[in-house]
């Protein structure tokens, strides 16, 4: 064996923006601006969930723990992002890169689950509002919550374990803007097969599973709504979870362009921009998409302004 072949990397080169070597200060102040909007709009949903009883309950539950978990996956990437964009250099240390690559995945993979559970919660009022509140009770909806977080951090725990034991070679730089494991995959000049194996067996739990339940939520939902005679009482029902419907398209849409690529695969450009849209958009766009389109949330935000501007009058 070669000594290249012998040697461990100390750091990794990502090379999503290789191709703006002249201009990483002109994309600081846009993704300074993405994760603004995303930390104050999802910091002002938690909080104005938490100010008002009116919102205390099961579906503005989920959603409170959706607003910590885009604040968290946008804070794992944005500002690493940011940092490399203000000191023009796109590296990473090895143990920073494994850090991200858990904390991203377990993130991901709980909001993938906290989607699914939320499109129960949908199902429970819509399909069943009889039983909704013995249902989607306080300690269900706890029990739910908490299974989602532990969910994700075990299976990141297990992917990080065996990406740990991957050996790159020397060959330190990644097609990609943040750590995850396709790309590491991609370097490792060790076999890949146990890690491969199990990424196919985790999507099918960790994703696919959770998109099919709510899918088959939005089914019987759909077949209910269908069911109602009036049309004031099936715009109310499909309002109800018209931004949850939302949330979930971006959501997979984005995860699905990002983890199934053509055959050929992405050029560089095309792959930083859907790795963009995948981690970054999304936790955005979600307090936008649940402030705009949810009267219950715009009523409270007005409630707590005209409070603010007596106070100070």
């Amino acid at each position: 064996m070669g000594v290249r072949n012998q040697t461990q990397v100390v750091e990794f080169v990502f090379l999503g923006f290789s191709g703006i070597l002249n201009s990483h200060l002109y994309f600081f102040l846009p993704f300074l601006a993405i994760y603004s909007v995303t930390v104050l709009g999802n910091l002002m949903i938690f909080t104005l969930i938490q100010l008002d009883s009116s919102l205390h309950t099961p579906m503005y539950y989920f959603l409170s723990h959706l607003s910590c978990l885009d604040i968290c996956i946008s804070s794992v990437t944005v500002p690493k992002i940011l940092v490399n964009f203000l000191y023009q250099q796109q590296t990473i240390p090895y143990n920073q890169c494994m850090a991200q690559m858990f904390f991203l995945m377990s993130f991901t993979e709980t909001e993938c689950a906290l989607l699914a559970a939320m499109a129960y919660d949908r199902y429970a009022a819509i399909c069943k509002p009889l039983y909704y509140s013995h249902l989607m009770n306080p300690k269900v909806c706890a029990i739910l919550a908490f299974a989602t977080w532990v969910w994700g951090l075990l299976n990141a725990a297990l992917h990080t374990t065996l990406s740990s034991k991957l050996r790159f070679c020397g060959v330190n730089q990644i097609h990609h803007i943040f750590c995850d494991i396709p790309p590491l995959m991609k370097i490792s000049c060790n076999d890949t097969y146990i890690n491969q194996l199990a990424t196919h067996i985790a999507s099918l739990f960790v994703g696919v599973a959770p998109f099919l339940f709510t899918i088959v939520s939005y089914v019987f939902i759909l077949y209910s709504i269908l069911k109602i005679h009036s049309t004031t009482g099936k715009r109310k029902a499909f309002s109800t979870c018209a931004s949850h419907l939302t949330v979930v398209i971006v959501y997979f849409g984005s995860a699905l362009l990002n983890y199934n690529p053509p055959s050929a695969g992405y050029s560089l450009e095309t792959e930083t921009l859907v790795s963009t849209m995948y981690c970054i958009i999304p936790p955005m766009l979600n307090p936008l998409i649940y402030s705009l389109r949810n009267k219950e949330v715009k009523g409270t935000l007005k409630k707590v302004l005209e409070s603010q501007r007596k106070v100070y009058i």
